[in-house]
């Protein structure tokens, strides 16, 4: 298939800069098969079976973008912006700075908080930075000097906040290491919680830590030339057993997000049979793929051309899911990070007529 079969056009009034307050107030277009129903998030119980399982991304974001000035001859030098990918093995973090080119390798950078970093060299359009503070100091400078590292499309039309601390960060969140938002997560509150556990529906916890590549554009028309970002995740032993379990008593498996989905069909090991897993992922899901594990999806609205727009494609069908997106533009869905949410289930997981 080529690029432009994942494309449309978005009314840039619908794209979301703040999230819906209360979270589970969203709305939620839900879709089995090729029949759409209008709902909200906080219905999500109503559209689920007592046995299902929800699968979670326990990852949490870190305050990845910081904002400095490079250090020379004692004096004040160029403003630098860094946003963090990853540590590496040898201890440096990975991280892209704006502008590159006015970095020297072996330079200090200094973000303030008494945080700082030498530069150990560039390559690929990113540098590597040898951070002064390790450990539990590092994570204190980093909260206090850093900020939520928003996607470029609400960056460009207002800066991170303090509100964004909250907002961009799942209730349930606790291991660090993502520099982009699970999304769908982000739509889940106490009360949505509480109401899934009194109909019957069960939880199991995942890892998926999201990079900066999941807003890396696609430049190939041949989507099959396309290379996918490695992001590292993990399935331990309790949640591979659980969603065994489930399968076991005839209950659906339904990961929320597509970090949770990717992770999944990682690890699957057969048609409904998955695994314990820990490692790092690179799989890119397109139409074809065939699904082990997902039962069902929830998720949020994507960017045109893009490879989340060809997973939900290849999960839903790629009929349905343009006339999933014409209606939600039609109905004024909001689109994107903090916009609404979907419920995807295939006509194979739907109930039948």
């Amino acid at each position: 298939m080529r690029l432009s079969d994942f494309d449309f056009d978005l009314p840039e009034a619908l794209i979301a800069t703040r999230p819906a307050r209360p979270r589970s107030s969203a709305r939620m277009l839900v879709a089995e098969g090729a029949a759409i129903t209008d709902a909200c998030v906080r219905d999500l119980p109503d559209w689920l079976r007592p046995g299902d399982r929800l699968v979670l991304n326990d990852t949490s974001v870190i305050p990845a973008r910081l904002t400095g000035q490079r250090a020379r001859d004692g004096s004040p030098g160029a403003r630098i912006e860094a946003t963090l990918l990853e540590v590496r093995a040898d201890g440096t973090w990975g991280a892209l700075l704006k502008p590159l080119r006015k970095v020297r390798d072996s330079e200090v950078l200094e973000f303030g908080a008494g945080l700082s970093a030498a530069v150990e060299g560039r390559a690929d359009g990113r540098a590597h930075l040898r951070f002064n503070l390790a450990g539990d100091a590092f994570d204190a400078a980093l909260a206090q000097a850093g900020a939520m590292p928003l996607p470029p499309y609400i960056a460009a039309r207002r800066p991170a906040d303090a509100a964004d601390r909250e907002d961009y960060q799942a209730i349930w969140a606790r291991r660090r290491g993502a520099v982009a938002a699970p999304t769908a997560s982000l739509h889940f509150d106490d009360a949505l919680m509480a109401a899934l556990a009194v109909r019957g529906v069960q939880t199991s916890f995942v890892t998926l830590h999201v990079g900066a590549g999941t807003f890396l554009p696609v430049k190939v028309d041949d989507i099959g030339a396309h290379r996918m970002h490695a992001e590292w995740g993990e399935v331990t032993d309790t949640a591979a057993a659980q969603i065994m379990e489930t399968r076991a008593t005839g209950g659906r498996v339904i990961p929320v997000g597509t970090t949770a989905l990717r992770l999944l069909e990682s690890a699957a090991t057969g048609p409904g049979r998955i695994a314990p897993w820990r490692g790092e992922t690179d799989i890119f899901i397109t139409p074809g793929f065939r699904f082990r594990i997902a039962d069902a999806l929830m998720t949020n609205f994507h960017l045109p051309r893009s490879t989340l727009m060809m997973l939900v494609s290849a999960f839903l069908g790629v009929e349905e899911i343009r006339a999933v997106y014409a209606h939600a533009i039609r109905a004024r869905y909001r689109f994107f990070s903090y916009g609404d949410a979907s419920l995807l289930v295939p006509s194979r997981s739907a109930p039948s007529a």
